[in-house]
């Protein structure tokens, strides 16, 4: 029984291997961008702290790489048209965790369907006719639990587009996504991309936005 566990557990690790991983972020934005904004020209606003920080300076760079691909344009000093600001945080929350374990009758063993007594399709064993030795007979089997804990934690980016001249908030998108993965940095490119993904969208409308990554997330 044991072995019949733990190959059935391989084989399961060995398919979800296979997977592709996936940052599954939750996006609401609410927009009254113009019909026509012939002007793009931008500069990011920053506050006190901000100015001086390497890792906002390294986000803003990604959020920088959007908008240019959507054909907004960085003009520092007075004359731009849009101030763009972001923020971000993070917090971890604990789970624990009870499941079944659960043993296959179905699986395929070295001694045929399940287990030892049956030996291929349409025969039993010694008693061939005998429906107790049916595997079809019987689902999975609880055969025991397993407890186990970790951190799940909620990574959280906020980005507005207004008028520089008069504030008029254009643009304002919040991104959340939960994962095991407690590191910022290796998350914040699937946020920011996620940010503006069909920008600038149905106003107020929240949607998934999953992007594939080669890491487990």
């Amino acid at each position: 029984m044991k072995r019949i566990i733990s190959l059935c557990l391989a084989s399961l690790l060995l398919l979800l291997g296979g997977c592709a991983t996936v940052v599954s972020s939750n996006v609401t934005a609410f927009n009254e961008w113009p019909a026509d904004l012939p002007n793009k020209s931008f500069v990011f606003e920053h506050t006190e702290a901000q100015n001086n920080d390497l890792e906002y300076r390294n986000y803003e760079s990604l959020v920088r790489t959007e908008l240019q691909r959507l054909g907004f344009v960085q003009q520092d000093g007075g004359a731009a048209q849009l101030k763009v600001a972001l923020k971000y945080d993070i917090s971890a929350r604990d789970v624990h965790v009870v499941e079944p374990v659960v043993a296959d009758p179905m699986w395929y063993g070295p001694y045929g369907w399940g287990r030892p007594g049956f030996y291929g399709p349409g025969f039993y064993g010694p008693r061939f006719n005998d429906p107790f030795y049916d595997p079809f007979w019987y689902g999975p089997q609880v055969i025991g639990q397993r407890e186990y804990d970790f951190q799940l934690f909620l990574r959280r980016l906020n980005v507005t587009i207004t008028r520089a001249a008069g504030g008029q908030k254009l643009y304002d998108v919040s991104v959340s996504s939960e994962g095991k993965v407690g590191s910022l940095p290796a998350i914040m490119p699937y946020l920011v991309r996620s940010a503006f993904t069909d920008f600038p969208g149905k106003s107020g409308v929240p949607h998934v936005v999953k992007l594939k990554v080669e890491d487990q997330q």
